[in-house]
């Protein structure tokens, strides 16, 4: 299956430096719909694809219900009997003033259906070499505490083709979530296995893998957040997604966003040339 590149609308903003051109669709969930090294394109093409983010939960909230503090909260529901993914993927995004060749920023407000008010935040910086971009992710709320989550999900393309090799992803994990039948987290801590994966891992040091499409580019994924879910179950692309807390983190791992404590977490995407 062969995807096509995703048409850019007048909303799209641009940066580019050093021969990298990446591009940021603020009216289809602030996406990164395109990554371009050298000319070659890096991201699965098409609109549920590129990278997304991921606000204000990760992963599956299992049959879309979490608690804060003593009351229950039912989210819409769209991965089977669970909710997926957050609420802004879809959304249309603001462009903040001050966007320049090299970096931009993103605001949406949260509304229905999550239950609070808040303030979410992306920065996209591109390397003024072009070596590298660095994503951060902000939630806030002026108001009402309410748990919340934060991370990417990037699809990078398995094979490059330009003729070359099939993606190798290398990287040490302290230890791997258990994921029940429900594809939900047991809350047992297991030794990481052999993949294929669709699992979330735990690297308490900070997120630390390296995708290597041998003889052509080798792309490093690191940040401060603790977990990574890593996809590779599809033919054409494989995700490595940084994340602040496992699948249904609302219920087993919540992190309380509070008017003097924002959610605050980074990534940074690196790559050199193999060629």
């Amino acid at each position: 299956m062969t995807d096509l590149p995703t048409p850019a609308d007048s909303s799209s903003v641009v940066l580019a430096a050093g021969g990298t051109e990446v591009t940021v669709e603020p009216q289809h969930g602030c996406r990164i719909a395109s990554l371009r090294v050298g000319g070659t394109e890096l991201l699965r093409q098409g609109p549920k694809y590129g990278s997304f983010v991921m606000v204000p939960w990760c992963g599956r909230t299992a049959e879309g219900r979490f608690r804060n503090g003593g009351e229950m909260y039912q989210l819409p529901l769209n991965s089977g009997p669970h909710a997926i993914h957050g609420t802004v993927r879809d959304a249309a995004w603001h462009t903040a003033s001050g966007a320049t060749g090299t970096s931009a920023s993103f605001t949406y407000e949260l509304t229905d259906p999550w239950p609070w008010e808040g303030r979410v935040t992306q920065a996209v910086e591109l390397a003024d070499d072009g070596s590298g971009l660095t994503l951060k992710l902000s939630v806030e709320t002026f108001d009402v505490s309410f748990p919340a989550q934060a991370g990417w999900h990037p699809w990078f393309l398995r094979n490059l083709g330009r003729g070359g090799e099939d993606v190798r992803i290398d990287f040490a994990p302290e230890w791997q979530e258990e994921r029940g039948d429900d594809h939900i987290p047991t809350g047992r801590r297991i030794p990481p296995g052999s993949g294929p994966w669709d699992d979330c891992f735990g690297m308490p040091d900070g997120v630390d893998v390296t995708l290597t499409w041998p003889g052509e580019l080798e792309l490093r994924v690191a940040g401060r957040a603790e977990w990574v879910v890593v996809f590779d179950e599809q033919p054409e692309a494989v995700c490595v997604e940084p994340q602040t807390g496992p699948p249904n983190g609302l219920n087993s791992h919540p992190r309380q966003v509070t008017p003097i404590d924002p959610l605050e977490t980074a990534t940074t995407w690196t790559w050199r040339s193999l060629g």
